[in-house]
């Protein structure tokens, strides 16, 4: 009789087992940077913190470094549900997606700390919205730092960029302030700009400081002129539709990895803009801050224009943005 009962409780022990592992997701990430970076390091720990908080219901294999596809894939990828997971930049996203395009005004937000405080209320709750909708769900937003202007001379004013050749990601608005300011947009992809600068098919671009440092774009276009002109966010999202067939406890249970998630890569970040600076200035870098934004800004006027004209039901968010403190 105990014979048979403790086969029997160990047969179901078996079953649950098994129907456990059967239920378990195993997901996929997306990730363009390379290892040791913030978002990697941030990606990894996601990962973990995901099996952790699901009680292995939830697994993530994380592909870095655009190993399945560049930026423009992997978004479309994780949109239609090819992939669950991506660590995205929302200048991308922005011409998919109308409200997540604000944040790729010139000069929309004060600083970093701005930016995440529009983020993290309403202003941010209206662009998440606007991703969903187009199969995207922002779980948390990291730091991407403001990116500023490289090239093979410093620029100081708008004059300095007339007629340059600048590398852009592909967004409207990103074409449309290059040429507010004189100069020529030349979109393409991230992994093209080193040797697009070494030859002199672009004469410039920019980025943040880690990106001008972890590319090695440093070495091919020698000046860094501080205009700070974007400070756009990259989000942790998820497939809406994967991420709406989850119960409410996995959607709390994901939601709290990402977040977490999201700490560390802002720590990390900071740490390693420092780095990054420090490093480049090491190597020769010449660096200027520019310290009149006013011409730049003032030119971005036909952007706002165009960009209000096209999304007039957006000019409220714009609004909303400019007036948090």
């Amino acid at each position: 009789m105990f014979t048979r009962l403790t086969k029997t409780i160990g047969t179901l022990g078996l079953v649950g087992l098994l129907a456990t592992a059967a239920h378990a997701e195993n997901w996929r990430g997306w990730n363009i940077h390379s290892d040791g970076y913030p978002n990697t390091v941030a990606m990894d720990k996601f990962a973990e913190l995901l099996e952790e908080k699901t009680g292995g219901e939830i697994t993530l294999q994380m592909f870095h470094g655009g190993t399945l596809g560049n930026q423009p894939d992997g978004i479309e990828q994780v949109r239609i549900g090819g992939l669950e997971i991506g660590n995205f930049n929302l200048g991308p996203i922005g011409p998919i997606v109308p409200s997540a395009n604000v944040v790729s005004l010139p000069f929309i937000f004060k600083d970093v700390d701005h930016m995440f405080r529009v983020l993290e209320s309403e202003g941010g709750e209206a662009i998440a919205a606007g991703m969903a909708e187009k199969g995207l769900v922002p779980l948390s937003w990291f730091d991407a730092g403001a990116r500023s202007f490289y090239s093979q001379k410093p620029i100081n004013s708008p004059a300095d960029v007339t007629g340059l050749k600048v590398r852009v990601m592909n967004n409207d608005l990103f074409t449309g302030m290059i040429s507010a300011l004189g100069g020529n947009p030349s979109p393409m992809a991230f992994g093209e700009v080193y040797q697009a600068l070494k030859t002199g098919v672009v004469d410039g671009a920019e980025n943040n400081w880690p990106s001008y440092e972890s590319t090695g774009h440093f070495e091919v276009a020698g000046f860094y002129s501080l205009s700070q002109h974007l400070i756009i966010p990259e989000c942790l999202c998820i497939n809406t539709g994967t991420y709406e067939a989850l119960s409410a406890e996995m959607k709390a249970a994901v939601k709290d990895a990402a977040q977490e998630a999201a700490l560390l890569q802002r720590q990390l970040w900071k740490e390693r803009e420092a780095a990054s600076q420090e490093k480049v200035m090491a190597a020769g870098v010449q660096f200027n801050e520019i310290s009149n934004k006013v011409p730049f800004q003032e030119a971005m006027a036909s952007v706002y224009e165009a960009y209000l004209e096209a999304n007039p039901d957006l000019r409220g968010l714009v609004e909303l943005i400019q007036n948090t403190d």
